[in-house]
């Protein structure tokens, strides 16, 4: 299973990004997927995640301005982010619990990471 993370840039304060991420491989479902994101010296922090109905959740730092999306058909996950802020300059990684079989357990699969950078 292979997670590929892409939509990261550099853009000014109060602008948009949106970030995509494909799961591919042998997978029979996905449970839950999510973003975190790790900005310099601070450890890797989970900024969002959707389970498979669609329900989600968000760090409170995020809360109004971004926010997660799935499509189980192509096994993908989407992290729209609004009014973006200097505070937001991070590398964002996808992340998936995946179940490849029919009654085998579950791992957890990470993304490559990329880079969000916003300018005041």
């Amino acid at each position: 299973v292979q997670l590929q993370a892409s939509g990261g840039g550099l853009v000014q304060a109060g602008r948009s990004l949106r970030l995509s991420c494909a799961a591919s491989g042998s997978i029979f479902s996905i449970n839950v997927m999510a973003w975190y994101r790790q900005a310099p010296g601070n450890q890797r922090e989970l900024v969002a995640k959707i389970i498979h109905s669609g329900a989600s959740s968000y760090a409170d730092s995020v809360k109004g301005r971004f926010t997660i999306s799935r499509d189980n058909a192509n096994n993908t996950v989407y992290l729209q982010m609004n009014s973006l802020i200097p505070g937001d300059t991070a590398v964002y990684y996808c992340n998936a619990v995946v179940t490849t079989a029919p009654r085998s357990p579950s791992y957890i699969y990470w993304g490559q990471g990329t880079q969000v950078t916003v300018s005041s």
